[in-house]
């Protein structure tokens, strides 16, 4: 039998920080993939998966991994789904035969030239309103609040699906 303490009854989910960051991160996670979901049919993971190697290719999928703090079975799965619509390639390593590379293709590289002015520019809707102070102290908060998460817990620990 439990007993009914105080902390209990008064326990608001709605006034529970976790609970306000989990609101928080799905409006603005849901409204910026709006924008490549709509024109391009693209997961999150697969969005995230070009952009990494947007930013630096080739990488190996494990690389895609380490850059992108998603798990390796969302990877696998975004790569297969690039893959097959032609977005990314494979090429085996120059240096290491052993090592399979993954490279955007072009296609893969004009759907990106395309959607990022296009999730930056609803970035600046979402941030609508902040000055560039608020913008630096928000930044400075989550920053904050993580780092203590990762103290307490374990980077290593923590759910990669931000």
């Amino acid at each position: 039998m439990s007993k009914n303490n105080s902390d209990t009854k008064s326990f608001d989910l709605k006034e529970f920080f976790p609970y306000q960051v989990r609101v928080f991160y799905r409006a603005v996670s849901q409204s910026i993939a709006e924008v490549y979901t709509e024109t391009h049919g693209l997961t999150v993971y697969q969005w995230r998966v070009m952009v990494v190697l947007g930013n630096q290719q080739p990488l190996s999928a494990s690389e895609v991994v380490d850059y992108s703090s998603l798990d390796k079975v969302q990877v696998s799965r975004a790569i297969k789904g690039l893959l097959g619509r032609g977005f990314i390639e494979r090429r085996v390593d120059s240096v290491d035969k052993r090592k399979v590379n993954l490279l955007l293709t072009e296609e893969g590289t004009n759907i990106l030239e395309e959607l990022v002015p296009r999730v930056l520019k609803r970035e600046a809707e979402i941030l609508e309103g902040l000055s560039p102070d608020e913008k630096r102290i928000l930044q400075s908060l989550m920053s904050r609040v993580l780092s203590n998460a990762e103290k307490r817990f374990g980077a290593d620990k923590l759910v990669k699906d931000i």
